[in-house]
């Protein structure tokens, strides 16, 4: 979602082995671990490298539409609701629920903001992305990161220097080495950051901590699936803790690559929400 920076690679030197007799073997034994450090530091540097280039350059496409379900948890009693999602590329977003045959809410999103109608209690918002951003206790939410969130892709901007990166047996992990300091309206957020990916580089789950309260977001991505040279994740669940507390799971059943219509049109009688 970033501009990336571009990545020179590495010339690596590879020491071979040859057989010795005993006595070399005892006297070189501090050259050979030395070699292996340097070989393992090596790979690590072009996995940091490959590691960037996966993580932080996005699929090219034209438009996807993902059909599946939602369902919300906030304390109130709320049915599963039928999705459809369709995202034109840098474009716009856009987003019908229906419960039943019966559309409840239709929205959609561009670069300058978001516009969504609630049938059932006949209002509605047009507003920026300060809406998204007060809704998941966050600042940082625009259009491209909105993107990138439901496709499962990077939507934090990625500081090499700030940054640690490690891995295990299950994949990646990125660590904030400082706190994530975001200005907005004379407003600063400072954030702990931790995102996790496995071993295809597949985003699996993102931690959003807000240091100066107990607000958290988290995201994970489950179930995913090859569709059109990209993969895309069927789960996509968003939990919010601290002042709010609730949770969205969004379950893609299938994807398409159909172009579609997206209709968007607010009756008189319904009453704009103020955003504040």
């Amino acid at each position: 979602m970033r501009k990336l920076i571009s990545l020179l690679f590495c010339t690596f030197i590879l020491f071979s082995c040859t057989s010795r007799n005993k006595l070399n073997d005892a006297a070189s034994e501090t050259g050979r671990k030395e070699d292996s450090i340097l070989k393992e530091s090596n790979k690590a540097i072009a996995d940091r490298i490959t590691f960037f280039e996966k993580v932080l350059i996005g699929p090219k496409f034209s438009q996807i539409k993902m059909s599946g379900k939602m369902m919300v948890e906030t304390g109130a009693p709320i049915p599963a609701l039928n999705t459809t999602i369709y995202i034109e590329q840098n474009q716009k977003i856009w987003m019908n629920l229906t419960a039943v045959f019966l559309n409840v809410s239709r929205g959609i999103a561009t670069a300058e903001g978001i516009k969504a109608k609630n049938n059932f209690e006949k209002t509605y918002i047009d507003s920026d992305f300060e809406y998204l951003n007060n809704l998941l206790n966050v600042n940082f939410i625009d259009y491209k990161a909105l993107e990138n969130i439901l496709i499962g892709r990077t939507f934090i901007k990625l500081n090499d220097s700030q940054f640690l990166l490690t891995r295990n047996s299950q994949g990646f992990k990125m660590a904030s080495l400082v706190n994530q300091k975001i200005v907005k309206e004379e407003k600063t957020t400072e954030y702990k950051v931790m995102l996790y990916y496995a071993n295809n580089y597949d985003l699996s789950k993102v931690q959003i901590q807000d240091v100066n309260s107990a607000d958290e977001l988290e995201i994970s991505y489950t179930n995913w699936e090859a569709f059109n040279e990209m993969r895309l994740p069927k789960n996509v669940k968003i939990i919010l803790k601290g002042t709010k507390n609730g949770e969205i799971l969004l379950e893609n059943t299938n994807f398409e690559s159909s172009k579609m219509a997206t209709p968007y049109s607010v009756p008189n009688n319904y009453t704009k929400i103020e955003i504040r």
